[in-house]
Formats: C-alpha cells, structure tokens, sequence
C-alpha cells in the first residue's frame, strides 16, 4: 500500500499515505539497506526521503519497514444509504455532506446501477437493495466521532435536509458497508475484468464510465464480448474504480480501452 500510496475507503478523513508515515526502510537496487525509520511526526533533519518512495511502486527500492501514524478507532461509527437520479445529484450531496457534518465524515463512496445490478446478481441473499427502489446512482455516507447521540442527531438532519430539497429520493441509516465492499467481488464473478484506477476531477468523475460504454458500443462489442462497464469510488478525493466485465479476456477488447483509458 505504501509503495503505491493507496489511498483506501477514507481518505477523505485521515488524508494520503504522504501525511501518516513517519519512516521508512528501503533496500536499494544495489542492496544497500536505507533506514530512514522514525516515530516523530516532524523531523527537519535533512531530506525527507521517505516521500520518494511513497507511491515510487518499488522504482527507487523496495520497502521493508514501515513506520506509522495510526488514528485512534472512533467511538461511533454511522452510515447512510441514499438512492440519486444522476451524478450531478451526487455531487450536489457531497458538497453538502461536508458542510453539514464536516469534522465527523469521513467517507463519501459511489457506485452506479450497474455495480448494484452485479451485487444482486451474485450476492442477492442477504445484500438485496436496501431501498425502496432502484436508482442510477448510489451513495454511502460515513461519520466517525466520539459522541454517538451527536453524530446519529448530524446524520439523521444531514439526510432529512437532503430529502427535504429533493436532491435525493430515498434514504436509510443502518450497516450497509458490505454492498460496497462487495462490488469487486461481484465482478469478478461475472467474468473477465479489465480493472482501471484513475484520478479524475470529480466534477468529470463518471464522464469516463459513458464515454467508455459509447466507445465500446462504437466498436461494436458492448453487449457481445463486453458485458458491463460500471463505475464506483471515492468521491472524496476523486477516484474512480472503471470495471469492464467481459465473456473473456481478448486482445479486441484490450485494444479498444487501451491506451484510450490513459490518455483521455
């Protein structure tokens, strides 16, 4: 995770890699050990080399050891699932889940109804939509506190305000990590999956997901080798996890996502 600076579920809260590790060891390409371990939090002494090799993925070294700054477990965690007629939608949710309940959030995940669809398909027992109906898009809300009466009174005023202006339709507070968590495994089960990580300004955040599904239709394999191309992530800091479930892997679908994924 270090040497690729995952960022992870919340992000949005604890911040990157770059902020929480405190020091390193690394062995060189030519075997020479670096040990630029430490558990203060800020040291001027010198270069701080360690930020070379967060996210370097083993270019520079392969790191060995770690040393970490690690939040204290909250005392109260909550989450919310509301149902979105378009991205604009969540957008507009995102932008007033950090001014409503700023200090305590601390994730803001997406996915579209292509990535539920899966969920159902695969996990349908025991994971079925929680809501009244189903929606093109999805979103879970987190908060993280201290104070469990405090943080549900923020939650709940948090979702009554959004039903209340119509940005959403349907909303409902309960443990529902597990219809995130398993949207990767879902593809997996449907087949080949060609996997994209990419940093997108949020605004254009699910621009890629239908430029590729009008790409793919183009070409004339969207619906033949190519079942679904879904969207999900962290709307947080602006990363989308782009999933192509395909009957198999074939070099005609590769071609076609491939290098238009990376430059676009």
């Amino acid at each position: 995770n270090v040497a690729t600076n995952a960022g992870g579920l919340r992000l949005l809260r604890y911040g990157s890699l770059h902020g929480t590790v405190l020091g390193l060891e690394t062995v060189l390409p030519d075997g020479t050990v670096l040990d630029n371990m430490s558990t203060l939090r800020k040291d001027n002494t010198g270069y701080d080399l360690k930020q070379l090799f967060i996210g370097s993925e083993g270019t520079l070294g392969i790191i060995t050891g770690v040393s970490m700054l690690t939040p204290k477990r909250a005392k109260s965690t909550n989450v919310a699932l509301v149902g979105l007629e378009s991205f604009e939608k969540v957008q507009e949710t995102f932008h007033m889940a950090k001014d409503m309940l700023s200090e305590i959030l601390s994730a803001f995940e997406f996915w579209d109804h292509k990535a539920a669809g899966l969920v159902r398909a695969h996990h349908g027992v025991g994971h079925k939509d929680p809501l009244t109906s189903q929606y093109p898009f999805y979103v879970l809300v987190e908060t993280q506190g201290s104070d469990s009466e405090h943080d549900m009174a923020k939650l709940n005023g948090f979702l009554e305000k959004l039903l209340e202006s119509s940005i959403v339709d349907d909303g409902v507070i309960k443990s529902l990590w597990s219809l995130r968590e398993l949207i990767p495994e879902a593809c997996s089960k449907a087949g080949a999956v060609y996997k994209y990580d990419v940093s997108i300004p949020v605004p254009k955040l699910y621009t890629l997901v239908e430029d590729m599904r009008e790409r793919l239709a183009a070409v004339g394999l969207l619906g033949q080798q190519v079942e679904e191309v879904i969207g999900y992530g962290h709307v947080g800091d602006g990363n989308l996890h782009l999933n192509i479930t395909a009957t198999s892997y074939d070099s005609k679908v590769t071609q076609a996502i491939e290098p238009y994924v990376y430059e676009w």
